[in-house]
């Protein structure tokens, strides 16, 4: 293939007549799926992609779906935010949900991303054909329910992590209720909750954010219902950050360095820092809570295990008359309420289910080489694996933004999402310039990289409770969480290693790059000789015969330190 540089992949002629032919196709217009259309803008400068949302009334992925009292984010604003695009007016230090849907939904107008979108359309499924070297995938019209089928080269699936709502299975009953009844994740606005008594259960993030402004109504009685207690932690100048350079991606920069010490957190349950995290968290969890109340909200597993929460107010609504905390086990909702273990049936008008997401997409079924699908290979491996969160093997090009193990407990997700992006990108470079058909990271690649991740993960906080970073059960596999600082996430994924990978159709440009290679070697290896040669003044050649450098001879620049002393005349 030549190496002539080619044109930027834009303009019209690239865009695509009909969805039918689309090249590169987004699944969602979240958070992932609108980085990732704005990196294929930015980057590659490429315009034939399409987004499908199956959502009807916008974007905005978990910031347009959750609209519970509170929703916000619990990680500074300045640090959860799209680097290319950084807000230098966030309202408070954690955002709230309102703020966060209304930046994203931004991002998606300025950066012309509406006329590539189709809303109210879900991809159902997507199957490879090797011979195309394209997925067959099937969309879903959300109102009619009517299907159609769309070609694409590349698949992008931006669903992110939290996937679908969830209730436990053993929550027996819901659907005999006679009050209302819903997911923190589809919140009834339209169901006032002025003089009722709410059962709220879990005690998760979504309950810690909604308990506290539901309650601030005293003629709203809640019950908080929880099986397993939290670690809690404690929750400034916009002007600098508008109008003085460098400031904001200082301060960005001093987040992210300061949330990956607090990976130090996570690395075992004996450590200092783990000690030193349990002892302030538990004087914290005691002087804000209600005495009564101690020996229930005082974790026995370490910080860390279950994500931790920054607390909203959480606590402190404890102490409120209309509030109040019941970790009696749940045996079943009832028509008047819940039925507890002990025989006690607690009378309800409303129950709220905080419980939860699953990381699995409910839907979206994958088929790969061969019709492997990709539930299929999960459930062979013990549960979720993928190389660095992003590829799987026998499914080529087709990259997931927040996969398996690819989040931390203590960072933001975006900065790992924008890691692996830089790393897509580069793969799906040569497939747009028609240099390569595909490419699928090899199985020996995937294994060697989960078998590292697992074996950090054992000595890991996460191993010791059950959470959804673990698959079913408190042994179960982790699925979730990546076992290091995000520095470490991207000095890994920060490019491809394309040995790693399977390419179809691609000889021609692996071969030219090998050449490139070769030559920025040589170049270098020119260039150490002629500074052994000329500044150091190498006289006594017999020295570089005995030394070997990483395990390398250093014969083969010994000839090359010769011919550059004699064309130097030393």
């Amino acid at each position: 293939m030549s190496s002539t540089p080619k044109p930027p992949l834009t303009g019209d002629a690239l865009r695509p007549e009909t969805d039918e032919t689309t090249r590169v196709l987004i699944i969602g217009a979240g958070v992932a799926g609108i980085v990732a259309a704005i990196a294929l803008k930015q980057d590659l400068r490429y315009e034939g992609f399409t987004i499908y949302e199956k959502a009807q009334d916008g974007v905005g992925g978990v910031w347009r779906e959750n609209t519970y009292p509170g929703c916000g984010s619990d990680v500074p604003g300045h640090w959860y935010s799209f680097s290319r695009a950084l807000n230098p007016r966030w309202a408070s230090y954690y955002p709230q949900q309102p703020e966060l849907r209304a930046y994203w939904d931004g991002l998606w107008t300025a950066h012309g991303l509406r006329a590539h979108t189709r809303c109210g359309t879900e991809v159902v499924r997507a199957t490879w054909d090797a011979r195309a070297q394209r997925y067959a995938v099937v969309l879903e019209d959300v109102a009619s329910g009517a299907q159609r089928t769309v070609s694409a080269q590349v698949v992008i699936s931006g669903e992110g992590g939290f996937k679908a709502p969830v209730v436990p299975p053993d929550l027996r009953g819901a659907e005999v209720f006679k009050g209302a009844a819903w997911h923190s994740a589809a919140w009834r606005h339209d169901v006032p909750l002025k003089g009722k008594r709410v059962g709220v259960i879990g005690n998760g993030c979504s309950a810690a954010q909604f308990v506290p402004k539901i309650s601030e109504d005293p003629s709203v009685e809640v019950i908080n219902f929880a099986r397993t207690p939290q670690w809690y932690a404690p929750r400034w100048v916009k002007w600098v950050f508008a109008h003085v350079p460098f400031v904001m991606r200082a301060y960005r920069a001093f987040l992210m360095a300061r949330t990956d010490m607090g990976y130090l957190l996570f690395r075992g349950t004996e450590s200092f820092v783990q000690r030193l995290a349990r002892k302030e968290m538990t004087k914290y969890i005691k002087m804000r809570a209600p005495e009564e109340y101690h020996d229930m909200l005082v974790p026995k597993y370490p910080p860390g295990c279950k994500r931790i929460i920054i607390d909203p107010g959480y606590l402190k609504s404890l102490r409120r008359p209309n509030v109040s905390l019941n970790y009696t086990a749940i045996e079943r909702v009832v028509p008047e309420g819940i039925l507890l273990k002990t025989g006690e049936i607690v009378p309800l008008d409303v129950i709220v289910f905080g419980t939860g997401f699953s990381l699995l997409p409910p839907r979206l079924e994958v088929y790969g080489v061969g019709g492997l699908r990709l539930a299929d290979y999960y459930d062979a491996k013990g549960g979720a694996e993928a190389y660095y969160g992003l590829a799987v093997p026998n499914f080529p090009n087709y990259f997931m933004m927040l996969g398996p193990n690819s989040a931390g407990g203590h960072a933001s997700v975006i900065f790992n999402e924008e890691v692996q992006l830089n790393h897509a990108m580069q793969l799906v470079k040569p497939i747009l310039e028609g240099a390569v058909q595909s490419f699928a990271v090899r199985e020996e690649a995937s294994a060697r990289y989960n078998a590292w991740l697992q074996n950090r993960l054992r000595t890991s906080v996460w191993n010791f409770c059950q959470s959804y970073y673990r698959r079913e059960s408190a042994d179960g596999k982790n699925i979730a969480a990546f076992p290091g600082p995000v520095s470490l996430f991207w000095w890994l994924a920060r490019k491809p290693r394309y040995a790693d990978y399977e390419v179809v159709g691609g000889e021609r440009w692996l071969r030219a790059r090998r050449q490139r290679s070769w030559g920025g070697a040589a170049v270098a290896v020119l260039l150490l000789s002629v500074v052994l040669a000329g500044v150091l003044h190498v006289k006594n050649v017999d020295v570089l015969r005995r030394v070997n450098v990483v395990g390398v001879s250093c014969l083969p620049v010994l000839a090359i330190v010769e011919r550059a002393k004699a064309a130097l005349g030393l």
